[in-house]
């Protein structure tokens, strides 16, 4: 009889969730992640606690405003990688527009919305859109490595 193989340690945890694309949809997002990174350790005020919430609170506004397909969901999902502390955050919706990464820059400064991806382009380490099973996308962003 051979002894058991010891198992490497778990370094990234994972949460997914689906919500309404409503405003409350979004803001249940931010919540739920917020409780989450808790769950991890992450406490409130850290500045990776404040990324995310940053970061989560403007995809799940997207997602509600722009990405919005009625009797749809979106999906908020967060991966965090221990051993480096990023977080990576993805929200996908069945929407078919995609963010356009080459319009960052160049909102009305005077208009009611339109920053949304300077602010993620300024706060996220790397961020970009990818194409998903079924209809729509999905717009992720990760944190910076600690150390960098």
């Amino acid at each position: 009889m051979t002894a058991p193989q010891a198992q490497p340690p778990v370094t990234v945890r994972v949460f997914t969730q689906a919500f309404p694309a409503t405003s409350l949809g979004a803001s249940l997002a931010r919540r739920f992640a917020l409780a989450q990174l808790g769950d991890w350790g992450i406490p409130p005020g850290a500045p990776l606690h404040d990324t995310v919430a940053l970061l989560v609170a403007e995809f799940a506004a997207n997602a509600a405003r722009h990405g919005r397909v009625p009797g749809r969901n979106f999906e908020l999902r967060l991966l965090y990688e221990h051993e480096t502390a990023v977080v990576r955050i993805e929200v996908s919706d069945t929407h078919p527009r995609r963010p356009d990464p080459s319009a960052v820059g160049m909102a009305d400064l005077d208009a009611d919305g339109g920053r949304g991806l300077a602010l993620i382009e300024a706060v996220a380490h790397r961020w970009g859109v990818d194409d998903r099973t079924g209809p729509g996308k999905t717009v992720w962003a990760e944190t910076e490595p600690v150390g960098s």
